[in-house]
This record gives C-alpha cells, structure tokens and sequence, in this order.
C-alpha cells in the first residue's frame, strides 16, 4: 500500500495480519485510518480463499511421493498451504512465513518444537537446518526457525519461517505472488525435510501441482 504526501512516500504490507514495515520507512508520514487498514487486513486474510472456495483436500503429487520414497523418506505430512503474500517474494524479507494459525498438523517432535522456542527474536533465534525439495525436485537445504511477531497493543505471535536460501528458491521456481502452494514434511532417519509444491486449481475446483 502507497501513501503519497507531497514527495513522501510510505509503503506498508500486511502478511496474515500483521504489520510489516521496511527498513528506511518514514515514519513521518500519515498512516491510514484504524478502519481502513482492518479493511485491508481482512481482504488480505480472505483472498485466496475468495478465489477457491470449494476446493477437496490436497494430497501430494506422485512425483513427489516417488522422490522421498527413492530418498528412503516416511512420514509424510501436510503442513501447510498457503497463498504467497507480498512480503513472501519480497527479496529484502527473503523468507516464506508459516504462520501457526494456518498449520495442519503437529510436524516437528518435543524435541525440535524446544529447540526452536529456545530463541529470542528475529535477530537471535534457534534455526534448524533442513532438505528442502523445491517444486522443480531440486534438493537444497534452507532454514526453518521461530519468529515472535509484535503486534502494537498486543501479546507477541508466533510463526515458523524458512530463512536464508529462501529467496534462490523463489528465484528457481518462478514462484509468484498469490500463487498458492503447500509445504509438506517427511523424515529420513528420523530427520526432518520439507517439500514445497506449487498448486493452481482446474475449472472444476480440483488442485493439480504446477
């Protein structure tokens, strides 16, 4: 969102509700009125679901499932799916949120959930290094950690993010803004990896990987 002052301009995003402001923003400026940005927040919120309403439950491609076979993976699990929002392909956020409201299931053991939490902040927190297959069935290994986002007036919320690698793996992918995808989770030797798969739906509501 621009809001234009004379010379001056402000550029603000909303991800999954909250409020993202970018590195060199003038905190001058006039901010827009409570009312206008709970109307956008809200549009934001509902805009994937506005575009497929119906759809069935998703389930992992075969090409996927045949890879983490041959790889000796188990336990395959969706863990979210999501529409990618601005700050999501923004190369200076240079991570995918997976906010836990939106989480499926359970995906990381005692363990790792402890591990994770033991961080502070963004700027100091436990990562976890994890084998990522890309939609393209490229394998790389990315980031997983756990932010604590502030809202104003508010208790903290938590999500997981995937740091580091993440813009390489927007930039390989082709991967766009609102395009909605799905990250699902396997074990190797009881080790944790990820998949990330690229859906869009067919004129009959059903998902099919891109």
């Amino acid at each position: 969102m621009d809001v234009v002052d004379g010379k001056m301009k402000i550029e603000k995003e909303y991800d999954q509700g909250f409020r993202v402001e970018h590195e060199g923003d003038d905190h001058q400026g006039r901010l827009p009125e409570s009312s206008k940005i709970k109307k956008m927040k809200q549009k934001m919120a509902t805009r994937c679901d506005q575009q497929y309403p119906t759809l069935p439950p998703p389930d992992l491609p075969i090409k996927f499932r045949k890879r983490i076979r041959a790889l000796g993976g188990s336990d395959i699990a969706l863990i979210i799916q999501k529409c990618l929002f601005k700050t999501d392909m923004s190369s200076d956020h240079n991570r995918l949120s997976i906010p836990l409201n939106q989480i499926q299931q359970t995906f990381l053991t005692p363990q790792e959930t402890e591990f994770l939490n033991s961080g502070n902040n963004e700027k100091k927190c436990s990562e976890m290094e994890v084998l990522l297959i890309e939609p393209s069935l490229r394998r790389d290994t990315i980031s997983l950690r756990k932010w604590e986002m502030k809202k104003a007036s508010e208790s903290a919320t938590s999500m997981y993010v995937l740091v580091g690698k993440w813009n390489s793996v927007a930039w390989r992918n082709a991967l766009r803004e609102d395009e909605t995808v799905q990250l699902w989770s396997f074990r190797i030797n009881s080790k944790l990896c990820l998949a990330l798969v690229k859906r869009r739906a067919k004129s009959n509501g059903y998902f099919i990987e891109f």
